[in-house]
């Protein structure tokens, strides 16, 4: 895998010398009065592979604009940033920039307030609880204590945990692509036992072709070797081998000019020898594996070359190195072919823990089935209630209307012509007081 810029500047030294080397000189003139704090675009697109880069590089932003704090960087060793020397002089930065350095806190502490809120709710619906205090631990870049103010605690926090991180970034990266291998291998091996005999037998045939093809490269130069470089200068870089010369080799892939190579630099002058071994359109080769190869290549060099430990090979550094005796080395390079990923031992480890993880899946798969079943149950039974309510609602208002219907059906009293009132249009005047209403016989009383 090919390494971002940025990684290699927030190293050991992680403010120093990405700081120093991408500074400009500030005129007195510049430093004096109110400093001008502008609003930061988001970060470049290189990217540390920590998972507070952005944090991280928003606040060397705003520090490397603060001129006390940049002339005392640029006057600071390694050590002294290691040991937290450094960021004591907070106290003495602008309070323009302390205020913007609170607020990029204040935002990093709300973004990992959501991430615990979401893990959280995450463990609430799988039925665990949540220590909150010990999730926030987890999280040292930063001072959670006081989730307001940047202080000094919080530049040493940033300083001390970006180092380690990255120091421990490549033994992650080769401990994940041990577990790839084990899980191809592991894989391959049960794809087999569903096989017949004979088509086993074809299969482990056409399997051990396949890596004697792999094996099968030219030769790969040491990396970092003069004949390795040579191999650059002379097919990369179209130049005559006799003529190889380290420092014009230095300056002609130190791409953006900094004086330094940084590892993204390192592991682009292996792409020759790596070209050797690994083709994506070959079936043997796996280019995942070429990625391992390329970052076993820069580790070391970087071991035989980086002489402080900061993850920068200067120009010092690499016209020392082309001094020592390992630099003629006509030794080849040992390939992953000839280095095991992993024991027995290991595999079968690893496949107890895939059997013991697939046992995990499968009980919460049966329980989540069960759940199902006992829920479609409740279902059916509801479904089951809701018929019988409908049922009774529809009998109710059969019943409602045949009741209706006989009301309405049944005859009344029966009124003869001399009973009713006659009443003639155009008088409307009702009866004189002479007029008496005739007595109307009840049928059953004398």
């Amino acid at each position: 895998m090919v390494r971002r810029t940025a990684l290699a500047h927030c190293g050991l030294v992680l403010l120093g010398l990405w700081l120093c080397v991408h500074s400009v000189p500030i005129s007195v003139e510049k430093a004096q009065g109110e400093p001008q704090v502008d609003k930061l675009d988001p970060p470049a697109s290189t990217d540390t592979g920590l998972h507070y880069d952005r944090y991280l590089r928003e606040v060397i932003e705003y520090l490397e604009k603060d001129p006390h704090f940049r002339e005392k960087l640029q006057n600071a060793s390694i050590e002294d940033i290691k040991q937290g020397k450094l960021a004591k002089e907070l106290d003495f930065v602008h309070r323009n920039f302390r205020t913007k350095l609170d607020e990029l806190k204040r935002e990093e502490m709300n973004r990992l307030r959501m991430l615990i809120k979401a893990k959280h709710d995450l463990q609430d619906r799988n039925g665990r609880a949540m220590d909150r205090q010990a999730l926030l631990k987890q999280f040292e870049h930063l001072n959670h204590v006081n989730p307001h103010t940047f202080e000094v605690e919080d530049l040493d926090r940033l300083i001390q945990s970006a180092t380690k991180d990255l120091e421990n970034f490549d033994k992650t990266h080769h401990d994940e692509f041990k577990r790839y291998e084990m899980m191809k291998e592991h894989e391959r091996r049960e794809h087999l036992k569903k096989m017949s005999e004979e088509d086993r037998k074809k299969e482990e045939q056409h399997y051990e072709e396949m890596k004697k093809k792999h094996a099968n490269h030219p030769k790969v130069n040491h990396p970092g070797s003069q004949d390795q470089l040579k191999e650059v200068w002379h097919e990369a870089d179209g130049l005559d081998p006799e003529d190889f010369d380290p420092r014009t080799f230095f300056k002609m892939h130190d791409s953006n000019g900094d004086g330094y190579f940084d590892e993204s630099e390192l592991e682009a002058l292996f792409t020759k020898e790596l070209e050797k071994v690994y083709n994506p359109k070959n079936e043997e080769d796996d280019m995942i594996e070429m990625e391992e190869e390329r970052l076993r290549m820069r580790e070391h060099v970087m071991k035989e070359v980086d002489s402080n430990q900061d993850r920068l090979v200067s120009m010092d550094e690499f016209i020392a190195a082309t001094k020592k005796e390992e630099f003629h080395d006509k030794n080849e390079w040992e390939t992953l072919d000839h280095n095991p990923f992993y024991t027995e031992e290991e595999l079968r480890e690893y496949e107890q823990q895939l059997a013991h993880e697939e046992h995990d899946l499968n009980k919460k798969s049966a329980e989540l089935q069960k759940q199902r079943e006992e829920l479609e149950k409740k279902q059916e039974e509801l479904d089951h209630q809701k018929m019988g309510l409908k049922q009774a609602m529809e009998e109710m208002e059969r019943i409602k209307g045949e009741t209706q219907k006989v009301h309405t059906n049944q005859p009344g009293p029966h009124i003869t012509d001399n009973q009713r009132t006659k009443v003639v249009p155009g008088n409307n005047h009702p009866p004189p007081p002479s007029h008496k209403q005739q007595d109307v016989p009840v049928q059953g009383h004398s």
